[in-house]
């Protein structure tokens, strides 16, 4: 099958995931064309996967001090360019396009009435799951900002719907009986300034935090280590770790879930997503969230235990095996399938 495959790669869990899918995809014998949009090509890590690749400027959100920044959001939009990047695409014999909540892809399968499949945790939303208040103009980004014909949503519960759990990184299926390190905590906030984290942190210091995030080196202050991007690195010290501070994302905490690691989120201010994500952890009863950078709720978190791993199933698989019998309209049989792995 020729599939042409769109990345957001704004954030790196949508390039994680997705790097997941592509490679199992492609040693299925698919024949994949990418493309990567809403970071500069050079901004980008650990892409090789995905070649043949292009990147394109697509849309992206821009943040500031842990909250959403609508006016900069605004400035940056270029639909003449974003119309052009769809026209550019050449899908002369494509048979499916797949999102993962990349709006040139999303767009070209609808004006060119290509079958299309949505990737990602973005695709679980329009199914009956935790979703917090937000206003009209959040509501409407989150579903209309690259929508797709068949929706392939992952989330860390199936809350008895027709979704898959979180696609986890191989690496941590191969490694995940490593014991953790009881102080050590893993914390990835890209959303906050550096300065922020650091201040909020330096109190604890019967602790040793492993900071990413706006991070541009290696460096250590006491109990302060800080970490420049490294995939290898972040991994390891997350299997190192024994529990997890992180923006309300959707990779990380299913990742430090699959190990049983605590986690304790902090949503980003002014995105649905992320509010909704928060309200499942605590609904679930998975971990606990912080509106900001609480230290009295950072002292309770470090107090209590780990939770028993989940050890969801190898996600990708049944993703693609899905993707290969064409039947795209039967996805609980797929989705039931993998929960069942996981025994839940």
């Amino acid at each position: 099958m020729r599939i042409l495959f769109g990345v957001q790669g704004t954030g790196n869990g949508h390039i994680s995931r997705s790097r997941e899918l592509a490679r199992k995809l492609k040693s299925d014998g698919h024949d994949l064309q990418v493309i990567i949009s809403g970071r500069k090509e050079e901004e980008l890590k650990e892409i090789e996967i995905f070649a043949p690749y292009r990147v394109m400027k697509g849309l992206t959100l821009i943040t500031y001090k842990g909250k959403l920044n609508y006016v900069d959001t605004m400035f940056q939009l270029d639909p003449v360019r974003l119309m052009a990047d769809v026209l550019s695409l050449d899908t002369a014999g494509i048979d499916l396009i797949i999102t993962d909540f990349d709006p040139i892809t999303s767009m070209a399968a609808r004006i060119r009435n290509i079958p299309s499949v949505g990737f990602g945790h973005q695709y679980a939303f329009p199914y009956h799951i935790p979703i917090a208040k937000g206003n009209v103009f959040e509501k409407f980004t989150l579903m209309n900002f690259a929508p797709a014909r068949y929706n392939a949503g992952l989330h860390w519960h199936h809350f008895n719907q027709p979704i898959f759990p979180p696609v986890i990184p191989s690496s941590l299926y191969e490694e995940s009986g490593r014991s953790p390190i009881k102080a050590k905590i893993l914390v990835y906030l890209p959303f906050e300034e550096i300065e922020d984290v650091e201040a909020f942190l330096a109190p604890f210091d019967g602790y040793e935090f492993y900071i990413y995030g706006k991070v541009t080196g290696d460096g250590d202050a006491g109990h302060l280590h800080f970490r420049g991007y490294s995939r290898e690195g972040f991994l390891a010290d997350l299997l190192e770790s024994n529990g997890v501070v992180c923006n309300a994302g959707f990779e990380l905490p299913g990742e430090a879930l699959h190990l049983g690691k605590k986690l304790l989120l902090r949503p980003l201010d002014g995105q649905i997503e992320q509010a909704s994500n928060a309200l499942a952890m605590e609904q679930l009863g998975y971990g606990m969230a912080m509106p900001r950078l609480d230290s009295a709720i950072l002292t309770d978190w470090l107090q209590r235990p780990c939770r028993e791993p989940l050890r969801y199933a190898r996600t990708v698989d049944y993703i693609a095996e899905w993707i290969k019998s064409g039947r795209w309209e039967d996805l609980s049989k797929y989705s039931a399938a993998a929960w069942s792995e996981n025994g839940g």
